[in-house]
């Protein structure tokens, strides 16, 4: 195992001293000093010595100064994850659970953990089935605020077994910003006073919740600092006793207890189904290393995350199937619009695939290999016509049939459960060890419910399998398992060293916003910061292409011949249409470092480099 180098700057602060009576979460100062200013943001920065992008400012900062101290990329990851539990609360936190990818620069070698949230053991296959009246609770309000979609968090141990695997520090080592951070507070922006807006009459139905994000009946003021001395505390308690505090003992069977018998307001009119976690899933949890997905692209070797996610598989199955065509001839004669038909198709064929094979290996056989085959590849693109859109659902295809066989089947189209927040971060340390994690609460808000005194949200990820339970889905409700995810933690290498890491939240629009940016860049040769900032769209499968409105605008009438209809993305959920919140790092010769962030979406993220000029 590595040395420990970051002891003798964090473990004292990880215990900080959080006064017990600190109150209330919003406030014009912070407990100690000059309040928190709002800090600025960098949607690109270029520099060398290691490089952190996040959706937050506050997150990325945290995670340049672990690099600066000596923190390899691993340890900067954590500490920035954990910093967003802080200021991104209804995106992450030690409530949910993520997939974290690592290129080890001393090994060349690309490994994943796959901290997905698991079903309680007890859950029953009929869990989602409303018992009063023997029909499917409806997926709001009843399945997206309640117990029964809590599933067992996996982030802290996630968390704990990269930094055993590769990191320099120990976990309190990490948390210790992190803690002062939620002790001390950051300033509310408009994002974070929107997204509680938005999830205000959920979380009025949850005492601890409105307490901590609707003080006083209202969402944090813009510009106003927000404390969160409970998360404080939890953090503090963590680093004092390593993971088995959360999964364990009496934090353990707060979680639980929740989960099986909500708090709820008297006065609250939303039904809140109550859950199966029991402290037994706690103390049982495990992440599962795993093999990347890997495909070749361009000259690129692209490797994403393998099942229980499908973002590797589908983004690579799609990647595959582009390669059959020579997009540099095909925008030479038919410009962008040419370009942007091949991806959306290629992605519908990929979709196909996900929704008919992909779920979690440990119940479900996923034939993979075939999935990311070139001859497999072959035979699907085979049913993309260069010129026409083929009427969606497109069938899967037949993973027994000889290779280059076209399908010719009608398809169906899935229901998409998957909601839209989550969070990304990307982390280039100044060995060239690379670090990408999405990590998620699943609903923006996840459960609604507040652990009590203990200041996070618990998960609703166990949304994500199919409401019905069928034996021949592959993402079918089974005890212990993980349900499907998209999260889609992406590394290219370039003759075997890292050229790229990108990653996104969105839901299922994870798959799409990464396939785009990396069409965007390897194919139609934007720059990284081009790419990031490009409007999207999304081809999941279905009759209609979500797009952003300013995809719409840009390019309705290029793709309409093609037979495409654009809609405009956004859901029930939030007020906002974008889709994605990606971060990514490239590197270049001498180890220069591109860093970026969105520039709008999500309020913009943040980018940061250690040093601006080489050294």
């Amino acid at each position: 195992m590595l040395v420990r180098r970051l002891r003798s700057f964090a473990v004292a602060a990880a215990l900080v001293a959080v006064p017990a009576a600190i109150a209330p979460a919003v406030a014009s100062a912070p407990v100690h000093g000059r309040p928190p200013a709002a800090p600025v943001k960098h949607a690109t920065s270029i520099g060398y010595g290691g490089a952190v992008s996040s959706v937050d400012p506050d997150a990325t900062r945290i995670g340049i100064d672990v690099l600066r101290r000596g923190g390899n990329a691993v340890d900067a990851a954590v500490a920035t994850a954990a910093a967003l539990g802080v200021t991104e609360p209804y995106s992450s936190g030690i409530g949910g659970g993520g997939y974290f990818v690592h290129y080890d620069a001393r090994t060349r070698r690309v490994e994943t953990i796959d901290g997905r949230e698991t079903a309680p053991a007890t859950m029953p296959h009929d869990a989602f089935i409303d018992p009063a009246t023997g029909s499917p609770y409806r997926f709001t309000p009843e399945l997206v605020t309640s117990g029964v979609s809590v599933g067992t968090p996996g982030t802290l141990a996630t968390w704990q077994r990269a930094l055993d695997r590769w990191g320099h520090g120990g976990l309190a080592d990490a948390l210790a910003p992190a803690t002062r951070l939620a002790a001390h507070g950051f300033v509310v922006d408009p994002t974070f006073r929107q997204q509680t807006l938005d999830n205000k009459a959920r979380f009025a139905a949850f005492p601890a919740t409105a307490a901590l994000f609707l003080p006083g009946g209202d969402a944090p003021a813009v510009g106003s600092v927000f404390r969160n001395p409970d998360l404080a505390r939890t953090y503090a308690l963590i680093a004092a006793r390593g993971p088995r505090a959360f999964y364990t003992g009496r934090l353990a069977a707060e979680i639980a207890d929740n989960v099986q018998h909500p708090r709820t307001s008297p006065d609250t009119t939303l039904p809140v189904p109550p859950g199966f976690l029991s402290t037994g899933d706690l103390a049982g949890y495990r992440t599962v290393d795993r093999a990347p997905t890997h495909v070749g692209y361009r000259g690129y070797d692209v490797y994403g995350m393998a099942p229980s996610s499908s973002g590797g598989s589908t983004v690579g199955e799609a990647l595959n199937i582009l390669e059959r065509f020579d997009l540099a001839r095909v925008r030479a004669d038919s410009g962008d619009a040419g370009v942007l038909h091949h991806y959306l198709e290629a992605s519908a064929l990929a979709f196909a695939d996900r929704g008919a094979y992909v779920g979690d290996p440990a119940s479900v056989d996923v034939p993979l290999g075939t999935l990311l085959s070139d001859e497999y590849a072959a035979g699907r693109a085979c049913r993309l016509d260069p010129a026409h859109a083929a009427t969606k659902p497109v069938p899967p295809g037949d993973v027994t049939a000889p290779p280059s066989a076209c399908a010719s089947a009608g398809g169906r189209e899935r229901e998409d459960t998957e909601n839209v927040s989550t969070t990304n971060l990307t982390v280039v340390d100044r060995w060239g060890s690379v670090v990408e994690y999405t990590l998620t609460i699943e609903q923006t808000g996840g459960s609604g419910m507040v652990v009590p005194g203990r200041g996070f949200l618990l998960n609703n990820e166990l949304t994500d399998f199919s409401t019905v339970y069928s034996a021949g889905d592959p993402n079918r409700i089974e005890p212990g398992e993980r349900p499907r995810s998209s999260m889609s933690p992406t590394i290219l290498l370039r003759e075997g060293r890292p050229f790229l890491a990108l990653g996104s939240p969105g839901g299922s629009t994870i798959i799409t916003t990464v396939l785009q940016m990396l069409v965007d860049r390897i194919d139609r040769g934007m720059s990284i910061e081009e790419a990031i900032a490009d409007p999207r769209a999304a081809q999941r499968n279905t009759a209609n292409v979500t797009a952003e409105p300013a995809f719409i605008a840009r390019w309705q009438d290029a793709l309409v011949p093609y037979g495409h209809t654009l809609v405009p993305s956004g859901d029930a959920f939030t007020s906002a249409a974008e889709i994605g919140a990606a971060t990514a790092v490239e590197i270049g010769r001498h180890g220069r470092l591109t860093a970026v962030a969105e520039p709008v979406r999500r309020g913009g993220g943040s980018a940061e480099v250690v040093w601006p000029v080489r050294r």
